[in-house]
């Protein structure tokens, strides 16, 4: 069992990725169903707009996981947070239907968490 310091680590990185990618994830692709009648500049800029608080949870995220994890760690953890986030996202905000494909890629995430988290 993994002792509390790089338990509470896990937890706290973990937590600030989940709320980093749900900005991330409405600055990319929320634009497209909202703002798909304003010009592209006006959806980047919107998008930034969003962006600065998925980097106000990313920076510390990163800078607490870096303590204990090592930054190949670091961005498996990141993608798995970022697919969990995605697939909600884009089944129930963007109304896309589910895709087994969903699975699939979990799965391989799932060999790439083992890989390099592995002792």
């Amino acid at each position: 069992m993994p002792n509390a310091h790089i338990l509470y680590a896990f937890l706290q990185t973990a937590g600030l990725l989940v709320l980093s990618n749900m900005f991330m994830t409405v600055a990319w692709y929320a634009h497209l169903k909202n703002l798909n009648d304003k010009p592209w500049w006006f959806a980047a800029f919107a998008s930034w707009g969003i962006a600065l608080f998925e980097y106000l949870f990313q920076v510390p995220a990163n800078r607490i996981g870096f303590t204990v994890f090592s930054l190949a760690q670091l961005k498996i953890m990141q993608e798995v947070i970022t697919l969990l986030v995605f697939v909600p996202f884009a089944m129930f905000y963007m109304q896309q239907p589910f895709k087994w494909d969903y699975v699939w890629a979990a799965l391989c995430l799932l060999g790439a968490v083992y890989f390099i988290f592995r002792a």
